[in-house]
């Protein structure tokens, strides 16, 4: 009963205004295609909930799903476009095939939502120490932390990463 309540909650939704909301992301991005793709995603995203939908202003709601997809959607944008431009700044041993690609890029999108997990000051010691190669010192310096803290703080954000799944 309650997977029928889902059902026709979203159905109805979607009926009503999954129109608008292409609409609405059309004017956001430069590929209609995209856009079509966003709003099946943002009624991806609504239908994971696992709850029916009845909210009071239903275009505001999409709304504010929809921001979250297209943000997740430049965010995987501009980390696709920094791996191409560090990529094409190495020397070509071997050529990647587009599988290997994929699945770096899948491992790349997959640290950086861990990493969004993490409260701003420890990402930002993670990242001073992993990708900058800035020392305890220098980080402590930097962010006006102790040098035990900086390494908590690395610790930390090396944990959630080697253990992920």
């Amino acid at each position: 009963m309650a997977d029928d309540v889902l059902r026709r909650s979203l159905t109805t939704l979607y009926d009503e205004h999954h129109a608008w909301l292409k609409n609405w992301l059309q004017r956001r991005l430069p590929c209609d295609d995209q856009a079509a793709d966003l709003a099946h995603d943002t009624f991806l995203r609504v239908l994971a909930q696992r709850e029916p939908v009845a909210p009071d202003a239903p275009r505001a709601f999409l709304t504010t799903v929809a921001q979250r997809v297209l943000a997740s959607h430049f965010r995987r944008q501009y980390l696709e476009q920094a791996w191409l431009e560090t990529l094409a700044q190495q020397p070509e041993l071997v050529a990647v095939s587009e599988e290997t690609r994929a699945l770096w890029m899948e491992t790349l999108y997959e640290i950086d939502r861990l990493l969004d997990t993490l409260p701003p000051i420890t990402r930002r010691a993670f990242l001073l120490s992993q990708l900058d190669g800035v020392g305890h010192a220098g980080i402590a310096a930097e962010l006006g932390i102790s040098i035990a803290t900086v390494k908590r703080h690395i610790v930390k954000a090396g944990t959630l990463l080697y253990f992920a799944r």
